[in-house]
Protein backbone atom coordinates (compact mmCIF):
# COMPACT_ATOMS: atom_id res chain seq x y z
CA UNK A 1 0.00 0.00 0.00
CA UNK A 2 1.24 3.49 -0.89
CA UNK A 3 0.90 6.05 1.86
CA UNK A 4 1.74 8.85 -0.59
CA UNK A 5 1.22 8.90 -4.35
CA UNK A 6 2.71 11.68 -6.48
CA UNK A 7 1.20 11.92 -9.96
CA UNK A 8 2.75 14.04 -12.75
CA UNK A 9 3.57 17.04 -10.55
CA UNK A 10 4.72 20.24 -12.24
CA UNK A 11 5.73 23.40 -10.42
CA UNK A 12 6.64 26.61 -12.24
CA UNK A 13 8.06 29.81 -10.81
CA UNK A 14 7.41 32.10 -13.75
CA UNK A 15 9.50 30.76 -16.60
CA UNK A 16 11.47 28.45 -14.29
CA UNK A 17 10.27 24.85 -14.08
CA UNK A 18 11.20 23.55 -10.63
CA UNK A 19 9.42 20.20 -11.13
CA UNK A 20 8.70 18.56 -14.46
CA UNK A 21 6.09 15.81 -14.35
CA UNK A 22 7.38 13.99 -11.28
CA UNK A 23 5.59 10.77 -10.24
CA UNK A 24 6.44 8.27 -7.50
CA UNK A 25 4.84 6.24 -4.72
CA UNK A 26 5.93 6.04 -1.08
CA UNK A 27 5.17 2.58 0.37
CA UNK A 28 3.65 2.45 3.83
CA UNK A 29 6.24 1.77 6.51
CA UNK A 30 9.19 2.71 4.29
CA UNK A 31 12.04 5.15 4.82
CA UNK A 32 11.87 7.07 1.55
CA UNK A 33 14.78 9.28 0.54
CA UNK A 34 14.38 12.20 -1.86
CA UNK A 35 17.81 12.88 -3.33
CA UNK A 36 19.25 15.38 -5.73
CA UNK A 37 21.88 18.09 -6.10
CA UNK A 38 21.12 21.71 -5.28
CA UNK A 39 18.38 23.03 -7.54
CA UNK A 40 16.97 19.59 -8.29
CA UNK A 41 13.54 20.33 -6.77
CA UNK A 42 13.79 18.43 -3.45
CA UNK A 43 12.64 21.33 -1.25
CA UNK A 44 9.87 22.25 -3.69
CA UNK A 45 8.61 18.67 -3.61
CA UNK A 46 8.57 18.60 0.19
CA UNK A 47 6.73 21.94 0.22
CA UNK A 48 4.00 20.52 -2.04
CA UNK A 49 3.63 17.36 0.05
CA UNK A 50 3.18 19.52 3.16
CA UNK A 51 0.74 21.87 1.40
CA UNK A 52 3.04 24.85 1.85
CA UNK A 53 3.25 25.13 -1.95
CA UNK A 54 0.64 24.41 -4.59
CA UNK A 55 1.64 22.49 -7.71
CA UNK A 56 1.14 24.16 -11.07
CA UNK A 57 -0.44 20.92 -12.23
CA UNK A 58 -0.62 17.29 -11.20
CA UNK A 59 -2.05 15.62 -8.11
CA UNK A 60 -0.98 13.78 -4.99
CA UNK A 61 -2.83 11.57 -2.53
CA UNK A 62 -2.29 10.67 1.11
CA UNK A 63 -3.52 7.27 2.24
CA UNK A 64 -5.18 6.86 -1.15
CA UNK A 65 -7.29 10.02 -0.82
CA UNK A 66 -7.07 13.67 -1.83
CA UNK A 67 -5.39 15.33 1.17
CA UNK A 68 -7.54 17.15 3.69
CA UNK A 69 -6.73 18.82 7.00
CA UNK A 70 -7.48 15.50 8.71
CA UNK A 71 -4.87 13.74 6.57
CA UNK A 72 -2.28 16.47 7.10
CA UNK A 73 -2.62 16.17 10.85
CA UNK A 74 -1.17 12.68 10.44
CA UNK A 75 2.11 14.20 9.19
CA UNK A 76 4.91 15.39 11.47
CA UNK A 77 7.47 17.71 9.88
CA UNK A 78 11.06 18.65 10.65
CA UNK A 79 12.24 21.31 8.22
CA UNK A 80 14.80 23.56 9.82
CA UNK A 81 17.35 23.86 12.57
CA UNK A 82 15.56 23.14 15.88
CA UNK A 83 13.86 26.32 17.12
CA UNK A 84 13.05 26.11 20.83
CA UNK A 85 13.30 28.44 23.81
CA UNK A 86 16.88 28.07 25.00
CA UNK A 87 16.14 28.90 28.64
CA UNK A 88 13.29 26.40 28.98
CA UNK A 89 13.52 22.67 29.62
CA UNK A 90 12.94 20.01 26.98
CA UNK A 91 9.65 19.09 28.64
CA UNK A 92 8.42 22.69 28.80
CA UNK A 93 9.36 23.31 25.16
CA UNK A 94 7.32 20.28 24.15
CA UNK A 95 4.32 21.55 26.15
CA UNK A 96 4.50 24.79 24.17
CA UNK A 97 4.81 22.88 20.88
CA UNK A 98 1.79 20.74 21.84
CA UNK A 99 -0.27 23.85 22.67
CA UNK A 100 0.61 25.46 19.31
CA UNK A 101 -0.38 22.28 17.47
CA UNK A 102 -3.47 21.79 19.60
CA UNK A 103 -2.62 18.19 20.30
CA UNK A 104 -0.30 15.76 21.98
CA UNK A 105 0.45 17.20 25.44
CA UNK A 106 -0.43 13.84 27.02
CA UNK A 107 2.03 12.30 24.57
CA UNK A 108 5.11 14.13 25.89
CA UNK A 109 6.42 11.31 28.14
CA UNK A 110 6.14 8.82 25.25
CA UNK A 111 7.97 10.97 22.70
CA UNK A 112 10.73 11.88 25.16
CA UNK A 113 11.28 8.18 25.78
CA UNK A 114 11.16 7.51 22.05
CA UNK A 115 14.07 9.88 21.39
CA UNK A 116 15.96 8.82 24.53
CA UNK A 117 15.68 12.18 26.30
CA UNK A 118 13.57 11.25 29.34
CA UNK A 119 16.60 11.59 31.60
CA UNK A 120 17.15 15.14 30.30
CA UNK A 121 13.55 16.32 30.28
CA UNK A 122 14.21 18.94 32.98
CA UNK A 123 17.41 20.22 31.35
CA UNK A 124 17.42 23.54 29.56
CA UNK A 125 17.55 23.38 25.79
CA UNK A 126 20.73 25.50 25.81
CA UNK A 127 22.61 22.64 27.52
CA UNK A 128 21.84 20.13 24.77
CA UNK A 129 24.29 18.95 22.13
CA UNK A 130 23.27 19.51 18.51
CA UNK A 131 22.32 15.84 18.18
CA UNK A 132 20.09 16.10 21.26
CA UNK A 133 18.49 19.24 19.82
CA UNK A 134 17.73 17.38 16.61
CA UNK A 135 16.20 14.52 18.59
CA UNK A 136 14.04 16.93 20.59
CA UNK A 137 12.82 18.44 17.31
CA UNK A 138 11.87 14.98 16.09
CA UNK A 139 10.10 14.38 19.43
CA UNK A 140 8.04 17.51 18.72
CA UNK A 141 7.16 16.07 15.29
CA UNK A 142 5.98 12.87 16.98
CA UNK A 143 3.42 14.61 19.21
CA UNK A 144 -0.03 13.28 18.38
CA UNK A 145 1.47 10.07 16.98
CA UNK A 146 1.53 10.96 13.25
CA UNK A 147 1.76 8.07 10.81
CA UNK A 148 4.16 9.96 8.50
CA UNK A 149 7.29 11.97 9.30
CA UNK A 150 8.88 14.39 6.83
CA UNK A 151 12.51 15.20 7.65
CA UNK A 152 14.54 17.75 5.72
CA UNK A 153 18.29 17.11 6.17
CA UNK A 154 17.86 15.56 9.64
CA UNK A 155 21.61 14.97 10.10
CA UNK A 156 22.76 18.33 8.73
CA UNK A 157 25.70 19.69 10.72
CA UNK A 158 25.93 16.76 13.12
CA UNK A 159 29.14 15.05 14.19
CA UNK A 160 29.49 11.28 13.70
CA UNK A 161 27.94 10.56 17.11
CA UNK A 162 24.92 12.76 16.35
CA UNK A 163 24.51 11.19 12.91
CA UNK A 164 24.56 7.71 14.45
CA UNK A 165 21.91 8.77 17.02
CA UNK A 166 19.55 10.10 14.33
CA UNK A 167 20.17 7.04 12.15
CA UNK A 168 19.26 4.72 15.04
CA UNK A 169 16.15 6.78 15.79
CA UNK A 170 14.95 6.64 12.18
CA UNK A 171 15.36 2.86 12.13
CA UNK A 172 13.52 2.58 15.45
CA UNK A 173 10.60 4.67 14.18
CA UNK A 174 10.35 2.58 11.03
CA UNK A 175 10.25 -0.64 13.06
CA UNK A 176 7.30 0.82 14.97
CA UNK A 177 5.40 1.42 11.74
CA UNK A 178 6.11 5.09 10.98
CA UNK A 179 6.61 6.04 7.34
CA UNK A 180 9.51 8.47 6.96
CA UNK A 181 10.16 10.73 3.99
CA UNK A 182 13.52 12.45 4.15
CA UNK A 183 15.58 14.72 1.95
CA UNK A 184 19.32 14.52 2.39
CA UNK A 185 22.58 15.20 0.60
CA UNK A 186 24.52 12.71 2.78
CA UNK A 187 24.30 9.76 0.44
CA UNK A 188 26.12 7.38 2.77
CA UNK A 189 23.53 8.00 5.47
CA UNK A 190 20.64 7.62 3.03
CA UNK A 191 22.07 4.29 1.87
CA UNK A 192 22.23 3.09 5.48
CA UNK A 193 18.68 4.03 6.54
CA UNK A 194 16.47 4.33 3.44
CA UNK A 195 14.49 1.46 1.96
CA UNK A 196 13.39 3.43 -1.12
CA UNK A 197 14.64 6.49 -3.00
CA UNK A 198 13.62 9.01 -5.64
CA UNK A 199 16.47 10.83 -7.39
CA UNK A 200 15.77 14.23 -8.94
CA UNK A 201 17.84 16.20 -11.43
CA UNK A 202 16.82 19.72 -12.52
CA UNK A 203 13.21 19.03 -11.61
CA UNK A 204 13.01 15.68 -13.38
CA UNK A 205 12.75 12.24 -11.81
CA UNK A 206 15.68 10.17 -13.05
CA UNK A 207 15.22 7.06 -10.87
CA UNK A 208 12.90 5.74 -8.19
CA UNK A 209 12.40 2.42 -6.43
CA UNK A 210 13.83 0.27 -3.68
CA UNK A 211 17.41 1.09 -2.73
CA UNK A 212 18.48 -2.42 -3.72
CA UNK A 213 16.73 -2.03 -7.07
CA UNK A 214 18.45 1.28 -7.78
CA UNK A 215 21.82 -0.22 -6.94
CA UNK A 216 21.22 -3.58 -8.61
CA UNK A 217 22.37 -2.99 -12.16
CA UNK A 218 25.65 -4.87 -11.89
CA UNK A 219 27.90 -6.63 -9.42
CA UNK A 220 31.58 -5.80 -9.04
CA UNK A 221 34.48 -8.09 -8.09
CA UNK A 222 37.76 -6.52 -7.02
CA UNK A 223 40.85 -8.65 -7.51
CA UNK A 224 44.53 -8.03 -6.79
CA UNK A 225 47.84 -9.85 -6.93
CA UNK A 226 51.51 -9.13 -6.23
CA UNK A 227 52.24 -9.18 -9.98
CA UNK A 228 49.60 -6.81 -11.32
CA UNK A 229 50.86 -6.99 -14.93
CA UNK A 230 50.53 -10.79 -15.00
CA UNK A 231 47.06 -10.50 -13.47
CA UNK A 232 45.98 -8.05 -16.18
CA UNK A 233 47.19 -10.38 -18.92
CA UNK A 234 45.32 -13.30 -17.34
CA UNK A 235 42.13 -11.23 -16.99
CA UNK A 236 42.19 -10.61 -20.75
CA UNK A 237 41.95 -14.38 -21.26
CA UNK A 238 39.12 -14.68 -18.74
CA UNK A 239 35.42 -14.54 -19.67
CA UNK A 240 32.05 -13.84 -18.08
CA UNK A 241 32.51 -10.21 -17.09
CA UNK A 242 31.10 -7.33 -19.13
CA UNK A 243 33.84 -4.76 -18.49
CA UNK A 244 36.90 -4.12 -16.37
CA UNK A 245 38.62 -1.13 -14.75
CA UNK A 246 41.96 -0.61 -12.99
CA UNK A 247 41.64 1.40 -9.77
CA UNK A 248 44.11 1.81 -6.87
CA UNK A 249 46.25 -1.14 -8.03
CA UNK A 250 43.19 -3.38 -8.07
CA UNK A 251 41.23 -4.69 -11.03
CA UNK A 252 37.46 -4.30 -10.95
CA UNK A 253 35.43 -6.81 -12.98
CA UNK A 254 31.81 -5.92 -13.71
CA UNK A 255 29.25 -8.71 -14.01
CA UNK A 256 25.51 -9.01 -14.68
CA UNK A 257 23.59 -9.30 -11.40
CA UNK A 258 23.73 -12.74 -9.80
CA UNK A 259 26.30 -14.30 -12.16
CA UNK A 260 29.43 -14.08 -10.00
CA UNK A 261 31.18 -17.27 -8.82
CA UNK A 262 33.98 -16.17 -6.48
CA UNK A 263 35.29 -19.71 -6.07
CA UNK A 264 35.51 -20.14 -9.83
CA UNK A 265 37.31 -16.81 -10.24
CA UNK A 266 39.84 -17.73 -7.56
CA UNK A 267 40.38 -21.19 -9.08
CA UNK A 268 40.92 -19.77 -12.58
CA UNK A 269 43.74 -17.45 -11.55
CA UNK A 270 45.32 -20.08 -9.27
CA UNK A 271 45.43 -22.48 -12.22
CA UNK A 272 47.12 -19.70 -14.19
CA UNK A 273 49.82 -19.52 -11.51
CA UNK A 274 48.53 -16.30 -9.98
CA UNK A 275 47.70 -16.18 -6.27
CA UNK A 276 45.13 -13.50 -5.54
CA UNK A 277 45.88 -11.39 -2.47
CA UNK A 278 42.58 -9.54 -2.81
CA UNK A 279 39.18 -10.92 -3.83
CA UNK A 280 36.08 -8.96 -2.83
CA UNK A 281 32.49 -8.78 -4.04
CA UNK A 282 31.20 -5.22 -4.04
CA UNK A 283 27.92 -3.52 -4.80
CA UNK A 284 27.80 -0.26 -6.64
CA UNK A 285 27.37 2.43 -4.00
CA UNK A 286 24.39 4.78 -4.02
CA UNK A 287 26.89 7.60 -4.38
CA UNK A 288 28.35 6.22 -7.61
CA UNK A 289 24.87 5.52 -8.98
CA UNK A 290 23.75 9.01 -7.94
CA UNK A 291 26.71 10.57 -9.76
CA UNK A 292 25.98 8.57 -12.90
CA UNK A 293 22.35 9.65 -12.92
CA UNK A 294 22.82 13.32 -12.05
CA UNK A 295 25.93 14.06 -14.12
Amino acid sequence: MSILSIENIYKNYGSVQALKGVSFNVPKGSVFGILGPNGSGKTTMLGIIMDILKPTSGTYKLLGEVPSEIHRRQIGTFLETPNFYHYLSAERNLHIAAAIKGRGSEDIPRVLEMVNLTHRKKSRFSTFSLGMKQRLAIASCLLGNPSVLILDEPTNGLDPVGIAEIRALIKKLQLEGTTIIMASHLLDEVEKVCTHVAILKKGELVATGGVNEILANEDIVEIGAANLSALQLSVEQFSGYTSMKLEDNLIQLFYPIGTINLEGINRHFFNEGIVLNHLQLKRKSLESKFMELTN
